[in-house]
């Protein structure tokens, strides 16, 4: 009686010892880091203003400034931090012409191709610094030919075109900006048989529709020079190096061998401004373009063509295999320093970058600073955060791409997750993108965080409300720095931010004035991505068990294949794998459910000292690798580097995101073949679909067969 007695009272002196000298849970040093004590707008605009003095495109002297400003904040907030350099191929502008012939008597037009700066520019000093607009990775080259209007170059642009007899071979295509990526308007110009494509502005998507609307300085909207410069390279990382990083003296590729990867552009190419545009298309005649097609309400009514203005184009690149810098800073994990939160965002801008990308650096650099001080009040991550700054996103995703490439085992065998923010701050509400696994928990970061723009709610019940559907997107397109970590090796990923499509979008215009007069006068909109982002890789980092839900994942697979369902009713193909695999997953997620809660049972007071920490290592190391058993060592069918199955670019658009990618492909290539072995294609990519999922049930079983 005396020695039960005897250990009861020391474990009771134990615990309390343990209680006094413990140090606060992480659910204090969380709520911390959203608290406006730790939280500084100051600091943040200073942070963007630095960044943004001078245009940083890669490879160039300020661009790597800007890498040398972000390694020491990082340094400076207790954050071991380097350089991972790569030597890339990139392209700059040589030389450009535009000339627009009409019929006699009217004189030709040769177009300056020059962003004009307004009065009062506080950039004036530093705007010859801008590369003259141009398309990265463009086919060097001289073509003339009559000019023929495609509206947004979609492949169902040409099908109407088709329709009204106009026959684009030989010709000079017009497209304006807006609805697919412009690498995609490039490729379609080329395989309707054009032989050059201009890409403009218009008016009516990035003018405010015209009339009296006024344009930057004084109102938001483009300028009529402006110009959307960016790349158009339809792969990811250095076209000389696919699939392996361009580390010193690397194998490369030819550039005969680039050309025939189907990649790069065969044909080339200029962006031009909406003034340039309308311009041309009052050269145009022909039929009418559909109402659809029409600009803004005061603009020229839009003819197709061809002709009978022959614009003449001309451009040379300059070739070169340059140095890029992605800044690298890692907190390690006390308990876990093998397991990575990785959060990214890219540097490199075509101009200023005021929105895309250095909202996000600046938010970055946010984050970075509020991790410093709570490490000096004591906090220590469980798992590892690595903070990384890519460089040459602009070009097509290089800098990431590169480092994942060279990176592959450990990041496969590793990485938790990865969070990206890429233009952090462009406007009013809250976007977010992510792998279904993580729906919750930017559902509740969100709920934890005031929405800046009424603080009478949280950014959670704002972002619900101006949603009609499901608020979060998936991460199926190329756009941003996740697509190496979720489409080529299979990481849990989000994509977060405020705003959205913005007017002055890689033009000279989007500068610091733009973003304090129109994208976030008080940066408050930048506090909170940074709150929401950091808050999220926190509970990443931190949490004992990894805040996954695989049912989550499940509902959104059933609902996406009953959605195919419907597609392809009429056809004679099977959706019973799928489903089938599908219910085997949602399965697997409740069974790894009711495992978490009882090992979290069994961890009381009775066995606090005593916890089975293998089984909970054990439970993560499933819960982490579930998103890899999504890939597919062979990839899509003709684009083997997405290895993902479920998520993925659209074959046509880049920007457009895809459930089952593969699936999709087939199917598009069925319509319009129409045979039966075309459609048995279709099967093949359904049955490849399911025993993906078939493998990430079994994954989260963690049982061999």
């Amino acid at each position: 009686m005396v020695k039960t007695a005897t250990i009861i009272f020391l474990g009771l002196a134990i615990s309390f010892t343990f209680l006094l000298v413990s140090p606060p849970p992480k659910s204090f040093y969380h709520s911390l880091y959203i608290s406006t004590s730790l939280s500084d707008n100051t600091s943040i605009s200073h942070h963007l203003h630095t960044l943004t003095r001078r245009p940083h495109v890669a490879g160039s002297e300020a661009n790597a400034e800007a890498a040398a400003y972000v390694l020491s904040i990082f340094t400076s907030s207790n954050i071991k931090s380097h350089i991972a350099s790569y030597e890339v191929s990139l392209t700059y502008p040589a030389s450009r012409s535009l000339t627009l012939i009409r019929p006699p008597p009217e004189p030709p037009t040769t177009f300056n191709l020059y962003q004009e700066i307004y009065d009062g520019d506080p950039y004036a000093d530093v705007a010859d610094e801008v590369q003259p607009t141009f398309h990265a990775y463009a086919k060097s080259g001289t073509v003339s030919g009559p000019v023929v209007y495609v509206n947004y170059g979609r492949v169902v642009d040409y099908l109407t075109l088709k329709e009204k007899g106009v026959n684009v071979s030989g010709t000079i295509v017009l497209a304006r900006y807006g609805e697919i990526y412009r690498g995609n308007i490039v490729k379609n110009a080329y395989e309707a048989g054009a032989i050059g494509a201009l890409v403009y502005t218009d008016r009516k998507d990035y003018g405010g529709g015209g009339g009296d609307t006024k344009w930057f300085p004084d109102e938001k909207w483009m300028p009529p020079s402006g110009v959307q410069v960016g790349t158009v390279y339809n792969g990811l990382g250095d076209p000389t190096t696919p699939g392996w990083a361009s580390t010193g003296d690397c194998e490369r590729l030819s550039e005969e061998e680039v050309e025939k990867s189907g990649d790069v552009p065969l044909i080339p190419s200029l962006p031009i401004s909406g003034a340039d545009g309308e311009t041309i298309l009052r050269s145009v005649g022909g039929d009418v373009a559909n109402e659809d097609w029409q600009g803004s309400k005061d603009a020229p009514t839009y003819r197709v063509g061809p002709g009978p203005g022959i614009a003449n184009l001309s451009y040379t690149g300059n070739q070169i295999i340059g140095t890029i810098q992605n800044v690298i800073g890692v907190i390690e994990g006390a308990e876990e320093p093998d397991r990575f939160v990785i959060l990214g965002n890219h540097r490199d801008a075509w101009t200023f970058g005021a929105v895309d990308p250095n909202s996000g650096t600046a938010a970055l650099l946010e984050v970075a600073e509020r991790l410093g001080k709570l490490q000096k009040k004591g906090w220590k991550p469980r798992r590892t955060i690595v903070l990384c700054n890519w460089d040459a996103e602009e070009y097509g995703l290089v800098g990431s791409t590169e480092w994942v490439e060279e990176n592959r085992e450990m990041l496969t065998s590793r990485a938790v997750a990865y969070l990206n923010v890429d233009c952090g701050v462009s406007g009013p509400g809250f976007h977010a993108s992510a792998t279904p696994q993580l729906d919750e928990l930017l559902k509740q970061a969100t709920q934890q965080v005031q929405d800046p723009d009424n603080s009478s709610q949280t950014i959670y019940d704002s972002w619900v409300d101006s949603s009609n559907s499901s608020p979060i997107e998936r991460l199926g397109d190329g756009g941003s720095d996740f697509a190496a970590f979720v489409q080529h090796v299979g990481i849990p990923a989000a994509a977060m931010f405020f705003g959205g499509g913005y007017p002055v979008y890689h033009s000279m215009y989007d500068d610091f004035i733009w973003m304090e007069k129109f994208g976030d006068p008080m940066f408050h909109r930048h506090v909170a991505v940074a709150s929401v982002w950091g808050l999220v890789a926190l509970w990443l980092a931190d949490e004992e068990f990894l805040p996954f839900n695989y049912l989550s994942y499940a509902q959104e697979l059933q609902k996406s294949t009953k959605n195919l369902k419907d597609e392809i009713s009429d056809k004679d193909i099977s959706l019973t794998p799928l489903f089938k695999s599908i219910e085997e997953l949602q399965k697997a997620a409740t069974t790894m459910d009711n495992q978490k809660k009882a090992i979290k049972e069994r961890n009381g007071w009775a066995s606090m000292w005593n916890k089975d920490h293998l089984k909970v290592r054990e439970l993560n190391d499933r819960l982490m690798m579930a998103e890899r058993a999504f890939t597919d060592r062979d990839g899509l069918f003709g684009r083997s580097w997405y290895k993902h199955l479920i998520y993925g670019p659209s074959k046509h658009d880049d920007y457009g995101s895809k459930t089952f990618p593969g699936i999709d492909d087939a199917i598009e290539e069925a319509k319009s073949l129409n045979t039966a072995d075309s459609w048995h294609s279709v099967q093949h990519e359904v049955w490849r679909v399911s025993r993906a999922v078939r493998q990430a049930s079994l994954v989260l079983n963690g049982e061999l067969t």
